[in-house]
């Protein structure tokens, strides 16, 4: 498989606290690729870093054979990379359908003369617009829903809307974080099904995730960070084993 994303020496500081220390890694077209280490080791700036919430304080990234330069997420998901929050950032008081058709909107067309105006292609593109928001819950199997407040979903569910909102961007790399947080064992066992479909369908994941046995189940290779530094980089068999990545987890 060929590189989707490269990573290369991306290094974040904050005053004297290194967060991530020339960090290079590559994703291949896809797989599920998982990114995993101790509370601080720098997952989430990674992502913060390579999404435009961070300007990295060196090294950079090159995504889909060119380099990367975002400023903002929107622009992260202009380039194709979608991503979820650790702390669900949904619109509460907007519907399921609502929020999977703002998704969506970074692929349209239609500039604000044509929103005025209520043009025929406007009016057309509103409608393939929420008949996809639509396909969307179904595909996350929350179709039901629709019409709820996000605000009244259950955490399960509002974990699966956030994902349909990304995938309405229709992402070449799919970043999730932490998506199976506070969930039971079957709400983890039906996001594992979930993101095994997405991967089949042709969209290449980044997980971070605590649950190792979710990671070391799901993903075709697993790279970790302690302190900011990249520890391994391989297939979940050998990270496992890692004397490494056992004192990171443990303590030495």
């Amino acid at each position: 498989m060929t590189a989707l994303l490269e990573a290369r020496g991306v290094a974040k500081h904050f005053g004297g606290v290194k967060a991530l220390q020339a960090v290079s890694l590559t994703i291949r077209r896809g797989e599920v690729y998982g990114l995993i280490g101790p509370n601080g080791a720098g997952k989430t700036t990674f992502f913060n870093c390579m999404t435009g919430l961070y300007v990295p304080d060196g090294g950079g990234f090159v995504f889909d054979g060119q380099p990367l330069q975002v400023n903002a997420p929107e622009q992260a998901a202009a380039r194709g990379i979608a991503r979820t929050f650790q702390n669900i950032r949904l619109f509460g008081q907007m519907t399921a359908l609502e929020n999977v058709m703002v998704g969506r909107h970074v692929r349209t067309r239609a500039g604000i003369f044509g929103a005025i105006l209520q043009t025929s292609a406007t009016r057309a593109e509103e409608a393939a617009i929420r008949q996809k928001a639509i396909d969307l819950l179904h595909y996350v199997q929350i179709e039901d829903r629709a019409d709820d407040l996000a605000q009244n979903l259950s955490y399960g569910d509002q974990r699966r809307l956030e994902i349909a909102r990304a995938l309405a961007t229709e992402p070449k790399l799919l970043c999730l974080d932490e998506p199976a947080a506070g969930m039971n064992g079957t709400e983890t066992a039906e996001l594992r099904q979930l993101i095994e479909g997405i991967r089949q369908d042709g969209t290449t994941v980044l997980l971070i995730e605590h649950d190792v046995k979710l990671v070391m189940g799901l993903c075709d290779r697993v790279a970790v960070l302690d302190y900011g530094a990249l520890v391994i980089e391989d297939v979940p068999a050998v990270v496992q084993k890692d004397q490494r990545v056992i004192e990171a987890y443990l303590g030495a």
